[in-house]
């Protein structure tokens, strides 16, 4: 089942006047994620779930908000369970990484305690 979008756009006409076209876009219109994770905020652990398919030589890194790396691991299954114990709270960014370092997905989460 295809799930369907709708965006309003907001067209200015030379006269002064505003009119609102819908569009409508389908979802393969839109980027999609190549990790999912949860829960967001995570308290005792965060979960990682990746596409199938994901190479073991890929990568899965976790930053602190200043910058610095907290955590590294290859993904050698399709969910990964990340303990949080050793996290302060605050919050962290995720970058999954091929060999040659380019970056295929990445995003944040927030560590709750």
């Amino acid at each position: 089942m295809k799930k369907i979008f709708t965006i309003l756009t907001v067209v200015l006409l030379t006269a002064g006047t505003a009119s609102a076209q819908l569009r409508t876009s389908t979802q393969a219109d839109f980027v999609a994620r190549v990790v999912k994770y949860y829960p967001n905020p995570a308290s005792d652990v965060v979960n990682f779930e990746l596409q199938p398919g994901i190479d073991k030589s890929y990568s899965l890194q976790l930053f602190n908000f200043m910058g610095r790396k907290v955590f590294e691991t290859n993904p050698n299954s399709q969910r990964l369970i990340i303990p949080l114990d050793g996290f302060f709270r605050g919050v962290y960014i995720y970058q999954l990484r091929d060999k040659s370092g380019r970056i295929l997905d990445s995003g944040k989460f927030q560590v709750v305690k």
